[in-house]
């Protein structure tokens, strides 16, 4: 365990991720988790972006290429489009080179929120880019494509798409990440114009993290993933992990907006990791 437990440490450095090691089996062989910390700190980024794309897009005024600050968002937002009523309306918001916090995280850099057509309308879709775009340090790359499919009115569903995912940690660890998600607006569907009552399912999906040394982690949807609008951390739910040694289940908890999760090994090793 103790070896395990060095391991695990080299990936505390990327400023996301915070790991411990409490199980009463001695694990000697040399699982490194690293990967399973980045995953989750892969989702849990895309996640963060995506809120950010939701509230500038409705809570930002349609000034038409007008620079503007944005109640709870620290960087310069710039909205474009031909009239307040036009699409395609596209949202730049700029951390800057130094930087700015927002919600405790350090950003820098640029993202670039593409409307094709009110996210609410099925057939929307809502385009995040990265642009010299880092969290803390940690410098992020790829698109998010959040696809309105819903098919029901009672029930929104959206597809979460990233592709080109590219996460680079403080000590230069590359981590290329794609995949797709289903979500399911579960709450807050009735106030359409108020986000922070918003609760999402994630009920079904698969991401893929590749690691420099090319090995690959396939995270699998088990147990749908429970994500509250007003809360930064997914708080309910599991996914499958397959890879090499490592192969296991990430527990997310008992809905408690918290950074807390486990991550527990086939072989009956359990990891507490904080976000």
């Amino acid at each position: 365990m103790k070896k395990n437990l060095i391991l695990l440490l080299t990936f505390c450095a990327t400023g996301l991720i915070n790991i411990s090691c409490s199980s009463d089996k001695d694990t000697t062989n040399k699982t490194d988790v690293s990967s399973v910390g980045a995953s989750i700190a892969i989702d849990a980024t895309n996640e963060m972006d995506l809120k950010t794309g939701l509230f500038i897009s409705s809570k930002t005024a349609a000034t038409g290429k007008t620079a503007e600050t944005s109640p709870g968002i620290c960087g310069t937002v710039t909205i474009t489009q031909q009239s307040a009523e036009s699409y395609p309306k596209i949202f730049t918001v700029d951390y800057g080179t130094a930087g700015c916090s927002d919600n405790q995280l350090m950003r820098k850099g640029k993202l670039k929120v593409t409307l094709s057509g009110p996210i609410t309308t099925t057939g929307s879709k809502m385009t995040i880019e990265r642009i010299d775009y880092s969290i803390n340090g940690i410098k992020l790359e790829g698109t998010i494509e959040y696809t309105n499919t819903t098919t029901i009115a009672t029930v929104p569903q959206f597809s979460r798409k990233v592709t080109n995912g590219k996460f680079t940690d403080l000590a230069g660890k590359v981590f290329l990440n794609t995949g797709i998600f289903t979500l399911k607006q579960t709450a807050g569907v009735d106030t359409p114009f108020v986000l922070e009552d918003n609760v999402y399912e994630m009920t079904e999906g698969t991401h893929t993290v590749t690691s420099s040394n090319g090995a690959t982690l396939t995270l699998t949807v088990q147990e749908a993933l429970i994500k509250k609008y007003s809360c930064e951390f997914i708080s309910k739910g599991k996914l499958k992990i397959q890879g090499g040694l490592l192969n296991g289940i990430v527990d997310y908890g008992n809905n408690d907006c918290d950074s807390k999760y486990t991550y527990t090994n086939e072989n009956g090793a359990v990891f507490n990791l904080l976000m």
